[in-house]
């Protein structure tokens, strides 16, 4: 980034430094929280080129005192060294952001390939996303579910939200989840002990304050239901239960976790938006652009991007070659290595791709 943009952002910085110290601002919550994550995310970016600055007119001195003791050439050759890292860092935060960072997320998590055994795989990711969500501290509510026969999930569509302000938010831990997960292990329905082999997808989308997405009430059909629980066992004696189709895209969204018809009915069009911005996000970019996109179409277990192995415990990443044998772990939640990693990768790609 050149001299005046860099000064573009400071001068951005300043502004909203002004405008957050401002009560009237804070009248209005949603520009508040706007201006508030914008000021978190630059505030990295100023406080690196603070310090850069700071240590090349440390640099000066050093080398101005170099000339008269040479003691100050080796710590000249430190702040050098200092500068570089410094240098990289700001490199790093003035990288494109994904714009969705901070949004929270809709989950759906579907059964695909291997019968009940895909089914209870599905439920098993549920469980660990949920775990994932609680270790972070946000909050997941389960909004729909189809339940199978021995206690799995042939469909689940749940919401996870973080802590509000947080700039790097659900989406940027989550948001390479979407694609098809294969698991390898002995089956519950299995008797000889062998090992199969099934699959379940997963897709997500940002669940942004502000959905772009306007919805024509003319385009939706709305019908209303019973709630019921496992088994189909009755949990409301009235209709409270919601299923909203778009017709133009035949997208079917249903609701039945909240306790009145209307707020079901809020909720799936909440989520029918989320759904319908993510068509838009994806048709608006190129596919080559962004490989995350490219989230499962079928389940079929052959197009995976991670494997489950229980007779290993492993587990394994195959876009980014990760491998580690703590399955038990991960199934309890404990993901934030692998998501690691596929940050890391996603970074790594950006910083190329800038410097080329």
């Amino acid at each position: 980034m050149d001299s005046s943009s860099l000064r573009g952002l400071l001068d951005e910085y300043a502004e909203l430094e002004k405008q957050l110290a401002d009560p009237a601002v804070h009248s209005d919550q949603a520009r508040a929280r706007k201006l508030g994550r914008r000021y978190s995310e630059l505030t990295p970016v100023v406080k690196a080129v603070e310090e850069l600055d700071v240590a090349r007119e440390d640099l000066t001195a050093a080398k101005e005192l170099a000339a008269e003791d040479p003691a100050f050439a080796a710590e000249a050759q430190e702040i050098t060294g200092r500068i570089s890292a410094l240098e990289s860092r700001l490199t790093e935060l003035l990288l494109p952001r994904d714009p969705y960072d901070s949004s929270d997320v809709v989950m759906e998590i579907k059964s695909g390939e291997g019968g009940e055994e895909s089914a209870l795989f599905a439920g098993d990711l549920l469980r660990m996303y949920l775990r994932y969500a609680e270790r972070h501290g946000w909050k997941a509510e389960v909004l729909d579910s189809v339940d199978s026969d021995l206690g799995g999930y042939k469909d689940v569509t749940v919401s996870i939200k973080g802590k509000g302000a947080d700039v790097d938010g659900v989406w940027s831990r989550l948001k390479f989840e979407g694609g098809v997960h294969r698991v390898q292990r002995v089956p519950a329905t299995e008797s000889q002990g062998r090992i199969h082999t099934s699959a379940a997808g997963v897709l997500i989308y940002p669940e942004p304050e502000e959905v772009e997405v306007e919805i024509d009430p003319n385009d939706l059909r709305i019908d209303v239901f019973r709630s019921s629980g496992p088994g189909g066992q009755s949990v409301n004696t009235t209709d409270s239960a919601v299923r909203v189709t778009h017709l133009p895209t035949g997208i079917v969204v249903s609701c039945q976790n909240e306790k009145s018809q209307i707020q079901n009915r809020a909720r799936a069009i909440q989520v029918l938006q989320a759904r319908l911005q993510a068509i838009a996000e994806e048709e608006a970019a190129s596919k080559a652009a962004d490989a995350r996109r490219s989230q499962v179409r079928t389940v079929d277990r052959s197009e995976r991007v991670r494997t489950y192995n229980f007779p290993e415990n492993r587990i394994s990443d195959h876009r980014v070659n990760f491998k580690a044998y703590n399955l038990d772990q991960v199934l309890d939640g404990d993901l934030d290595a692998v998501l690691d990693a596929l940050a890391r990768a996603d970074r790594e790609e950006r910083l190329a791709t800038a410097g080329s």
